[in-house]
């Protein structure tokens, strides 16, 4: 769940500017750095994409141009939340978009999702059964969404500064409490990822919308503050690297730049990536089509050519977030296939969960008694 803020172009920042003061999308940078009309044929027509930043390889765009004579509009968002009342405004006419699971299922609720015509993606095939059975958590009968990436939230822990603390490996979220950690723990800086690891700990779902699971939850994470050196969000990987912190809460999908980088700089310490036994949020990021899509076939055809497998193994390797496509997973070599932080074995996931959304009357009360955690 992009939930997950990446770091977004000057494009995507004018683009998402002038798209919430209400102007259109024409004239925006395309994700090459050029103006989308310049590249492709204009014979295929066009389609407007909705992505996050930094999420896509940009050679992809430029071959589905040159490959099917399809003009490309590409515009960034940021978050969900930022992302929605775009899509609700109908001012763009957005003909394929890529949100998160909670939100597509609230894009569905709200009526604001075409079905897809899945005789014009016969890659789907590609898409491994596990993840269209997950989807059906936001999208129950599979008619609303395809795959893109996946990942999970887990605890990344740096094995030297635990040896000089006295503390063994993280293996469990409730691990992040103990008092030996004070001022050495990272905890990201979002509602439902905070709540997420109190709600867990405590044996709860991540989904609650018990007031007194959720009053449990927010005491929790006010008995641990004191432990907590920061709430972050893109500032963990960083942290974590410069060994300014032993624990951090954080997205897989950060895992191979870690990896990388720790080998890169030739760090005396490792970082180590752990899934806690308690389970965890288990998030998509998905391909849509919003139901006033003015070029419904270009976008199925988008969709298609993003579940072609050399295509997903390229933007695998860009964007370093797991992907679904068992095509593109049988493209990586042996080592990569074999990466337990990227890839995880199915069962450290059996307690795992995606999120839901909850309505606007719970996530208020999330948010409520996140100020309060906040406050104290």
């Amino acid at each position: 769940m992009k939930k997950r803020v990446f770091a977004i172009s000057m494009a995507g920042l004018t683009a998402a500017s002038a798209l919430l003061s209400g102007c259109g999308a024409s004239g925006n940078a395309g994700a090459s750095g050029t103006d989308s009309a310049a590249s492709g044929s204009a014979d295929g027509g066009e389609l407007y994409v909705y992505n996050w930043g930094e999420y896509i390889d940009e050679d992809v765009i430029s071959q589905f141009e040159e490959e099917t004579g399809i003009t490309v509009v590409y515009d960034l968002f940021e978050t969900n939340e930022e992302m929605y009342p775009v899509i609700e405004a109908g001012a763009v006419n957005y003909d394929v978009v890529c949100p998160s699971d909670y939100m597509i299922q609230k894009m569905r609720e709200n009526d604001l999702l075409a079905e897809l015509n899945f005789d014009n993606i016969p890659n789907i095939d590609q898409i491994d059964p596990a993840y269209m059975e997950m989807s059906q958590a936001f999208d129950p009968e599979n008619k609303y969404s395809v795959p893109y990436c996946w990942g999970t939230v887990g605890i990344l822990y740096n094995t030297k500064l635990l040896d000089e603390l006295g503390v063994p490996a993280p293996t469990k979220w409730a691990d992040l409490w103990d008092e030996r950690l004070s001022g050495e723990i990272l905890m990201q800086d979002s509602v439902r990822d905070a709540f997420m690891v109190a709600l867990k700990k405590d044996g709860y779902s991540m989904n609650s919308e018990s007031k007194d699971e959720l009053e449990q939850a927010k005491q929790e994470l006010i008995d641990q503050k004191p432990l907590v050196q920061a709430y972050v969000i893109d500032q963990v990987r960083d942290k974590m690297i410069g060994g300014e912190a032993a624990v951090g809460v954080i997205y897989s999908g950060e895992m191979l730049y870690i990896q990388d980088e720790v080998a890169n700089l030739g760090l005396d310490y490792d970082l180590e990536y752990v899934i806690p036994e308690e389970g965890t949020n288990l998030w998509l990021d998905s391909w849509v089509i919003p139901k006033n899509a003015k070029n419904k076939e270009n976008a199925e055809k988008w969709i298609d050519f993003m579940c072609r497998p050399e295509i997903a193994k390229a933007n695998f390797e860009y964007i370093t977030y797991p992907t679904p496509n068992k095509g593109a997973f049988e493209l990586l070599d042996e080592e990569m296939q074999n990466n337990k932080a990227v890839f995880p074995d199915i069962d450290s996931l059996k307690d795992s969960e995606v999120y839901k959304y909850l309505g606007d009357e719970t996530d208020a009360v999330y948010n409520e008694l996140w100020k309060e955690v906040k406050a104290n």
